[in-house]
């Protein structure tokens, strides 16, 4: 399934996919359905988590030149369909660093470049910048798009807040601290595209930190 966001900026646009498959982690396998997210215009793209179906993903971007593919952390959900996407899409695939202990577990190779702090991406006349946002996993980043007032937070903030932190190299308090500093310093009014699930925005979730903090989870 396929749904253009109605958030644009001239021609720039993001356009989510959402693809299914299994999430798999510490010996247990899950269901679940991941959200593409694909920015740019008519001529260029950049692809966010390109998950589970390489061939649904390169359909959606069509006969766009791929700038990039941005790796919003390492998990297998993904992760495990981006070097595929990758030949598909004759683009690079970009991943922090401090995530090639998930990444290892899927591949053989490295990726094709890494992503630090502060990067920019620019695509379609409009830049995203990394910020890095630990916690569901050491290297996890977010993806700030001021210009479409948006930010892909992976499964580092939900609607409803943080993603689990449950499992092998996560951290509750690292994710607060993340959402807190890195994320809810964003303007209110900035939407928040997620790694599964709905979007939401800052203003709606900066209330209910402490509510998060409270339950621990």
């Amino acid at each position: 399934m396929s749904e253009a966001e109605s958030k644009e900026s001239g021609l720039v646009r993001i356009e989510r996919l959402v693809t299914s498959g299994t999430f798999s982690l510490d010996g247990g396998t899950w269901d679940v359905d991941n959200n593409v997210w694909i920015v740019g215009d008519d001529a260029e793209a950049i692809v966010i988590d390109p998950a589970h179906d390489a061939q649904a993903v390169a359909d959606a971007v069509g006969d766009r030149r791929t700038v990039a593919i941005l790796l919003t952390h390492g998990h297998d959900d993904h992760i495990r369909a981006a070097r595929e996407s990758a030949e598909l899409l004759r683009a690079p695939l970009h991943l922090h660093p401090e995530d090639r202990i998930l990444w290892d577990a899927v591949y053989e190779d490295a990726p094709d470049a890494e992503i630090a702090d502060g990067d920019v991406f620019e695509v379609a006349g409009v830049s995203l910048t990394a910020l890095h946002t630990p916690g569901h996993s050491p290297g996890s980043t977010s993806f700030s798009l001021p210009a479409l007032g948006a930010v892909f937070t992976g499964d580092t903030l939900f609607q409803g807040g943080p993603g689990a932190t449950g499992r092998s190299y996560s951290d509750f308090p690292t994710i607060v601290e993340s959402i807190r500093e890195r994320l809810l310093a964003l303007p209110e009014e900035t939407v928040v595209h997620t790694g599964h699930g709905d979007t939401t925005t800052i203003g709606d979730e900066k209330p209910h930190l402490q509510e998060w903090i409270d339950r621990g989870h």
